[in-house]
């Protein structure tokens, strides 16, 4: 079995800079910080895989011809509940939203159900973070995000935490 996620990957340039610009606040945070290698936006989270399901979801993520799109990174926030500070848009081109929608439908026929709360994508900088106090931080300047890639990515939990590596990649080329 597999832990595995669909998710934006950036780039290596991208990646630095959400990580040295995020710095301050992920500090502030006193959160334990999400490794630079590590930052991604999820997609749809698809929990523990065995090989036949994980080749149906390959598949069904094959069949989909999503459109490429720039998610610009704009605005901080924190959940108290899963303490996780993270990174977020407060506008979200609609090609994001449609790609997690045509790719839930996709993985129904893999025995998937999709998640039912709304999609919010986001960059999680931070976790375990105690209580993120006074006014919400000013965020970073925009960042914009050039999608380009879906990837399947696996998580792998060793004592350190959760670390992810990218096992397969597919183009966003629209039509």
């Amino acid at each position: 079995m597999q832990r595995l996620f669909f998710a934006l990957w950036p780039e290596p340039a991208l990646r630095r800079r959400l990580f040295c610009e995020t710095r301050r606040l992920v500090r502030r945070s006193g959160g334990r910080p999400v490794a630079e290698a590590d930052l991604h936006v999820t997609v749809v989270f698809l929990g523990a895989v065995d090989a036949a399901r994980r080749a149906c979801c390959e598949a069904a993520a094959a069949t989909l011809r999503p459109a490429p799109f720039t998610l610009t990174l704009d605005t901080v926030g924190y959940w108290p509940r899963a303490r996780a500070l993270w990174l977020g848009a407060t506008q979200v081109p609609e090609p994001l939203p449609a790609l997690a929608r045509s790719l839930n439908e996709a993985l129904a026929v893999c025995g998937f159900t999709p998640e039912p709360r709304p999609f919010r994508p986001h960059v999680t900088l931070a976790r375990k973070v105690a209580q993120w106090k006074g006014a919400p931080a000013p965020a970073p300047a925009p960042i914009p995000w050039p999608a380009e890639t879906l990837c399947l990515v696996e998580s792998v939990t060793d004592p350190a935490g959760a670390r992810y590596r990218v096992l397969r990649r597919w183009p966003l080329a629209g039509g």
